[in-house]
């Protein structure tokens, strides 16, 4: 216990946190003005079929940048031991190799678009305007995939390594660059649909200019060989493939759940749908907080792998928690004072108000549900251990959720957030689980990373 507390009042362990966290929320926050602005914009101009059509293209292409976020992540872990192991060949292979990755994914999809993106219309029943509305905006889009895909890999390896401020400041300069554009494009020049697009297309690529800029400082910190070789013909990378073939696993599987969650609340009213989706916004102001603190777990922690030293880990875990717990508590207090107040900022319609206030109390303290979850998942990136999260994920999937799901199923909506916070529960529990009994048994400490021999 007096190792617990000796933990908490190391300072530098603190400040180390906050440093790498704080960049994080401020650009994480930046996002969500994005689509407002985005919104308001697109609002402006005549007929609904612009904005329809903006929302169906936009979702389309959201689905593939959440589905690739496991470049991200995927990337973190190798770069924050390789890092912590000062092993400045490993650091840039890592590097390389996931910019490859991305890439080819890009190209992956260029090929397919078409085939994926009729498909996907087809399920919609909306008018053809808003249809070729949202062609356009997609497929324009679509050119600007391999620097969005590449930008995921920068700020994954900027994390690793410890440099909060480079994520911060090239997502700024995407966020940026889109909202300037947005307003040049679309409400001066007059452009429409394909204005706010172009606008997202010149903002990614600003990013990944400055990205790349961005690399040059901390790559003179580690020095080290750059094997092009050996990055083009992915040798050595079947441990980053098999992260990232984890991570996506794991990112599908918690899409099911928002689906069936959608699904579930559709067969209870529109209203109820609709009340659904406007709680879950609380759910992403949560998550623009305690991914802050995630991401320092994982760039920390494994650092601390990478360096094999256990006590620093040990601080990085209590500092972290505590932290976690006061800004999830803050949230808590936030939701349960202000959350009718926001639901009214999100919706003007008063069938859907009072639905949602009928159920905020579950999304008002689900920040202390949620926060083990968060703060799990960093530490699991950190160590690059995909394959426990992609267990984890299936089995609080499989053998939580939808058991519970279905056994609730006459339950009404408070049995659909019941389900929801039995599989939350889950995730942090099986994590947690799993985390102390391989640090009990000495086995955490046992780096997975990427081998530039292999």
């Amino acid at each position: 216990m007096s190792s617990l507390f000796s933990a908490a009042r190391h300072r530098p362990t603190h400040r180390q946190v906050w440093a790498l966290a704080t960049p994080m929320i401020l650009s994480n926050i930046s996002v969500p003005v994005v689509g407002l602005v985005d919104t308001a914009v697109i609002g402006h101009l005549d007929g609904a079929h612009h904005l329809g059509g903006v929302a169906v293209g936009a979702t389309l292409i959201t689905f593939i940048l959440w589905a690739a976020g496991f470049l991200r992540m995927g990337t973190t872990g190798f770069v924050a031991q390789a890092c912590g192991a000062r092993d400045g060949d490993r650091l840039r292979l890592v590097l390389l190799q996931a910019l490859w990755l991305a890439l080819l994914l890009a190209l992956l999809v260029w090929l397919v678009h078409r085939p994926l993106l009729n498909i996907a219309l087809h399920f919609i029943d909306s008018s053809e305007a808003l249809l070729e509305q949202a062609r356009l905006y997609f497929n324009i889009r679509l050119i600007s995939l391999p620097a969005a895909l590449a930008n995921f890999v920068l700020v994954g390896w900027f994390i690793g390594a410890q440099r909060g401020r480079a994520p911060l400041y090239l997502l700024l300069t995407v966020n940026l660059t889109n909202i300037v554009l947005d307003v040049l494009f679309v409400l001066v020049l007059d452009w429409g649909v394909a204005g706010a697009a172009w606008a997202t297309v010149v903002g990614d690529y600003a990013g990944l200019l400055l990205g790349l800029w961005l690399l040059r400082p901390v790559l003179a910190r580690y020095p080290g060989v750059t094997d092009w070789s050996a990055a083009l013909r992915l040798r050595g990378a079947a441990p980053l493939i098999r992260v990232n073939r984890d991570i996506l696993i794991r990112t599908l599987a918690l899409e099911l759940v928002f689906y069936l969650l959608v699904l579930q609340g559709a067969r209870l009213g529109d209203s109820v749908v609709a009340a659904n989706a406007v709680l879950l916004n609380f759910l992403l102001i949560t998550s623009h907080g305690l991914d802050g603190l995630a991401h320092a777990v994982e760039a920390l922690g494994g650092h601390a792998l990478g360096q094999r030293n256990r006590q620093a880990l040990k601080r990085v875990l209590v500092v972290s928690t505590f932290w976690s717990l006061v800004v999830g508590s803050g949230f808590v207090l936030a939701f349960n004072l202000l959350g009718g107040w926001i639901i009214s900022l999100l919706t003007s319609v008063e069938s859907i108000r009072s639905v949602a206030t009928l159920y905020l109390p579950w999304m008002a303290w689900m920040p202390l549900v949620a926060v083990w979850s968060y703060l799990l998942d960093g530490l699991f990136i950190g160590a690059t251990r995909a394959r426990d999260m992609r267990n984890a994920m299936l089995a609080a999937v499989l053998l939580i959720y939808v058991p519970a799901a279905w056994l609730l199923r006459d339950s009404g909506n408070h049995g659909l957030w019941l389900g929801f916070y039995l599989f939350m529960l889950a995730r942090g529990a099986l994590l947690g689980g799993w985390f102390f009994w391989l640090w009990r048994r000495d086995r955490w400490m046992q780096p997975l990373g990427l081998n530039p021999q292999a």
